[in-house]
């Protein structure tokens, strides 16, 4: 296994950038869900500025993995998938890196609009992205929610098409993103 792509297989960076934001996208849905319990006080600005840091997190991620896509070939797709499918396939990666991009900036425009600073975990804290406003906030606060439902829709479709790879198709779509496997 190379650090680097090939056309056949996806190399240790892209893998540890794709499982790593799948983990940290786990936890911000644990985050979020946690909060959205909590009465409001000062552990639920405690886990609401946890969600915020990673979120931050999540966004530096997603241009790195974005900027290395970029620089390094990705893996070809089988032969056997037909054209309308090959068109799903890449909407669907860019779905996933447009809501990369859209969740963390929606819900730092969001937190600026409602007057609450957005820092990376204490240590740096960000500029406000707009200036404070209600109305803002409250149109932030419904994208930002609709945005997270069309990225669980879009990591659902993905997932399943992953599965369908492995287990129908018995083909290495999906084997080609798990670190140390072999590839046929």
């Amino acid at each position: 296994m190379t650090i680097r792509n090939t056309t056949v297989r996806w190399g240790h960076v892209s893998q540890f950038l794709h499982w790593l934001i799948v983990v940290l996208l786990i936890v911000q849905v644990t985050l979020a869900t946690i909060a959205d319990d909590l009465p409001l006080g000062m552990k639920k600005l405690a886990m609401l500025a946890r969600h915020k840091s990673v979120g931050i997190t999540i966004l530096g991620l997603a241009v790195l993995r974005l900027v290395w896509r970029w620089m390094h070939p990705t893996p070809t797709l089988p032969d056997t998938l037909k054209p309308y499918e090959r068109v799903l396939a890449s909407l669907t990666h860019a779905g996933l890196y447009i809501l990369l991009f859209a969740m963390p900036l929606s819900g730092w425009m969001m937190s600026s609009a409602r007057g609450f600073p957005v820092s990376w975990f204490g240590f740096i804290q960000l500029p406000d992205f707009v200036p404070k406003n209600k109305s803002l906030y409250d149109a932030m606060l419904e994208t930002h929610e609709t945005l997270a439902w069309a990225l669980y829709t879009i990591v659902f479709l993905h997932v399943v098409a992953a599965l369908k790879h492995h287990f129908m198709l018995k083909d290495n779509v999906l084997r080609r993103m798990l670190p140390f496997t072999k590839i046929r």
